[in-house]
């Protein structure tokens, strides 16, 4: 998986510490001093963790992590600031902020906090179903640590039943989540759920006249 660091800071200085930090540690990453180019770049690609000063020269950090946390949730932000008060960090974590660092700050202490937070990001992207193993990054599955060979509906449907293990699915949720509907007589659900058990997947239980359930 690619590990890849936006930072957002408008000073030159401090920025170019932290790139030589991340250098070193081997991690990607991309910086900006203004929130239109950061949000620029963010609309194109997401980075698996920010870094986000607070004071910028066109806008607050506070208001950009709203916008992260809103329209990419999955983004670890770390909030950079001058602003050191209790009440400036309460203020960042309850608008979504994964960490507060106050400035001055130690480069090790900072490389260990994002590197704390990719490892949580490896750990989040990753869904583990008894021996099913979903990777959310390179959309793969496997069974007992061998990748499945699954076409595009095995996979969706396989990773909606992981998703919702130990839940009763009914037909109906199956058939409009999946293939986009409600009703009609079809075998297609009951051939990929047999092509999935003929595959090892051996816990998918049929709940007969309601659907199918993944037991954990």
């Amino acid at each position: 998986m690619k590990n890849i660091v936006y930072i957002l800071e408008d000073d030159a200085s401090i920025c170019g510490l932290i790139r030589v930090a991340l250098e070193m540690n081997g991690i990607a990453f991309e910086s900006f001093s203004s929130c239109a180019e950061f949000e620029a770049a963010l609309s194109k690609e997401q980075p698996d963790v920010a870094l986000l000063d607070v004071m910028l020269p066109d806008g607050n950090g506070f208001d950009v992590l709203k916008k992260v946390k809103a329209e990419y949730p999955s983004v670890c932000c770390i909030m950079l600031s001058a602003l050191g008060k209790e009440e400036d960090k309460v203020n960042g974590l309850n608008l979504g902020a994964d960490d507060y660092v106050s400035k001055p700050f130690s480069v090790l202490e900072l490389t260990a906090r994002i590197n704390a937070a990719l490892r949580r990001r490896r750990r989040d992207n990753l869904l583990k179903v008894g021996d099913l193993a979903l990777d959310y990054d390179s959309m793969a599955i496997s069974l007992n640590g061998q990748a499945l060979d699954l076409n595009r509906k095995e996979y969706e449907l396989l990773k909606y039943f992981m998703e919702n293990a130990g839940k009763v699915l009914k037909r109906e949720t199956l058939l409009t989540e999946i293939w986009g509907y409600e009703s009609g007589e079809t075998r297609t659900l009951d051939n990929h759920v047999a092509r999935l058990r003929k595959m090892g997947i051996t816990n998918l239980e049929t709940i007969f006249g309601v659907g199918y359930k993944l037991n954990v």
